[in-house]
């Protein structure tokens, strides 16, 4: 049964290529016809995952109508952030009967403070079924095939367990959830909270300081969620914890590259126009920290983070000012 993925930067294609490993006739699309042209020829995509040859079984594609004709199991949504709305509009006619479409995006979308499931279905009109694929999975080492384990989620355990068993393969092992506020809250925050560690890194200023954003970034993410009716016990899993160590200490971390940049003093212009991809932090602070004051939620990291980025606060202050806060109980 055929699936297609939306999205052919880095993590669209990783996902298409561990479907494929799954058994899954894939279609991988891009808006970018030459950038198709460019997957079929090389089988490779040589502009985000160089050197990891595409499997036989995926047929990139710039033809929506066409990706979605065959997609009679999964619609991988695998865009930034800013496009699920627009791109769900888009595909919403042409989905076939019976498909799930499996959120791959993680943010809050701007001004209407939703989450991208919400987003989705909205865009959508409801006509397939939201899952939501997150955890600690940076799309290099799923497209090495190295192990790796994440979470789906879905309000309906049947379509969160019908998406775990359509990804799964040996060393891709999935876990199953009907949590999905806690999940998307923890694969949006992780990325701000990111950037604050990269910050402190780039700065200089230790482990422990980077171990102490990690803890209180942590709780950060918590309150939200609840907040918002999420499950404390999901974020102190995969697509909590586990989510967010890899995202504040690996090499491969998009949004911690952003936080070290700035720490280490260059201009957020000059950071962000180094990247090849979207660092979903960046763009989500705000959106992130209006949720939370529209809901009363104490995020501090959160609050830095957009004063940094945004007003032009220096880095080493945004720290100095998080260590100043009055004491409390943890």
């Amino acid at each position: 049964m055929g699936s297609t993925v939306l999205g052919a930067g880095s993590w669209g294609t990783a996902l298409a290529m561990q479907l494929a490993r799954a058994g899954h006739a894939v279609h991988l699309w891009t808006r970018d016809p030459s950038h198709a042209e460019a997957l079929r020829t090389d089988r490779e995509n040589r502009r985000y995952l160089p050197g990891r040859p595409l499997p036989a079984g995926i047929e990139p594609t710039a033809d929506l109508e066409l990706a979605l004709h065959s997609a009679k199991r999964f619609v991988v949504i695998a865009v930034p952030s800013h496009a699920v709305f627009e791109l769900g509009a888009a595909i919403r006619e042409d989905l076939q009967p019976g498909c799930i479409l499996v959120s791959a995006a993680k943010g809050i979308e701007e001004g209407t403070l939703r989450r991208m499931s919400e987003v989705i279905a909205d865009a959508t009109g409801g006509a397939a079924p939201v899952a939501v694929l997150s955890g600690p999975s940076f799309a290099a080492e799923v497209a090495a095939e190295l192990p790796t384990v994440v979470t789906v989620a879905a309000s309906d355990p049947a379509v969160a367990e019908a998406v775990q068993h359509g990804f799964s393969s040996p060393m891709f092992r999935t876990y199953s959830s009907d949590d999905v506020t806690g999940v998307e809250i923890g694969g949006a925050v992780k990325n701000v909270i990111a950037i604050a560690t990269g910050v402190s890194d780039g700065l200089g200023l230790g482990h422990n300081a980077r171990a102490a954003i990690m803890t209180r970034g942590l709780a950060e993410i918590s309150r939200l969620a609840e907040r918002l009716g999420g499950n404390p016990r999901t974020l102190s899993g995969l697509a909590g914890i586990g989510d967010l160590m890899l995202t504040c200490t690996g090499d491969l971390s998009r949004n911690r590259r952003v936080g070290l940049r700035l720490g280490r003093g260059e201009p957020l212009a000059e950071v962000l126009g180094a990247l090849d991809q979207v660092a979903e932090g960046v763009r989500n602070t705000v959106a992130i920290d209006d949720l939370a004051h529209s809901l009363d939620v104490d995020m501090p990291i959160t609050l830095e983070m957009r004063a940094l980025l945004f007003d032009g606060k220096p880095p080493r202050e945004a720290v100095v000012d998080l260590m100043g806060r009055r004491l409390r109980r943890e």
